[in-house]
């Protein structure tokens, strides 16, 4: 006998929540870098000399802020979500291992304790299906009752 709170409508209702959040977590980072600091900030301050060091910066910079910005925004409405959960997996892991790890665990040394909720939450969408509410899933629904494959 199962959990009556494991049903499918609840799992998709947990899909929905880590779904969203995640992409409101990536959708602002990738804001504050394009908005409010500025992508030329962002080269600088860590891709450029003085950090990182890697070779095109601004290249980079871009890749990083808009791929935030936009994948954040995908997750939220559930569009895509593999491929957005993907590119959020790709961001993590790339901060995890250039970035955070050497600094140990905790976030309040610039550690990498939140960065692996982010990896994970990433690998979990990435690895599971987008829900019920979600627009992939109305695409999909809406395919099927015309007759069509998606």
């Amino acid at each position: 006998m199962g959990c009556q709170w494991c049903s499918d409508a609840w799992q998709d209702a947990g899909k929905l929540v880590l779904r969203v959040v995640l992409g409101a977590v990536l959708f602002m980072h990738g804001y504050q870098k394009v908005v409010t600091v500025g992508v030329d900030q962002v080269t600088a301050g860590l891709f450029g000399a003085g950090a990182l060091n890697w070779p095109m910066p601004s290249l980079w910079a871009y890749l990083v802020s808009y791929g935030e910005l936009i994948a954040g925004a995908l997750l939220i409405v559930g569009l895509f979500t593999h491929w957005a959960a993907k590119i959020g997996v790709v961001i993590a892991t790339v901060a995890l291992f250039s970035v955070h790890i050497k600094n140990g665990f905790f976030l309040g040394t610039g550690g990498y304790e939140y960065i692996l909720l982010i990896l994970a939450a990433s690998v979990a969408i990435m690895t599971t299906s987008s829900g019920k509410y979600s627009v992939d899933t109305w695409c999909k629904n809406r395919n099927s009752s015309m007759g069509g494959g998606m």
